[in-house]
C-alpha cells in the first residue's frame, strides 16, 4: 500500500509538471468510469478493473449521466420503439 500523502504529493507533482489545472485523483476515477461507460466498456469488467464487488455499486457511485448520455438514451428508446410500430 501507498502512503496516501505521498501519493496525493506525486499526483500534485505531475500535475504541476505538466501544466494541468489541480484535479482531484479521486474525481479523475469518476471521470474515467463515466467516460468507460459512455464508450462501450460493460459495466461488469469495469467494476472487476476497479476492485467492486458489484456492477451496481459501480453504476450507483461512480457514473454521472451526462446530458449527450440521456439524449443518446432517449434516441436509442425512440428508435426501438419506432421500429415496433
Amino acid at each position: 500500500m501507498y502512503d496516501p500523502d505521498a501519493f496525493r504529493r506525486a499526483h500534485d507533482k505531475i500535475l504541476k509538471a505538466i501544466g494541468a489545472e489541480h484535479v482531484r485523483f479521486h474525481d479523475m476515477r469518476h471521470l474515467f468510469v463515466t467516460l468507460s461507460l459512455k464508450n462501450g466498456v460493460d459495466v461488469k469488467t469495469l467494476s472487476s478493473a476497479l476492485g467492486h464487488y458489484s456492477a451496481g455499486f459501480t453504476l450507483n457511485t461512480y457514473t454521472h449521466a451526462t446530458a449527450q448520455m440521456k439524449q443518446d438514451a432517449a434516441d436509442t428508446i425512440g428508435a426501438v420503439i419506432s421500429g415496433q410500430m
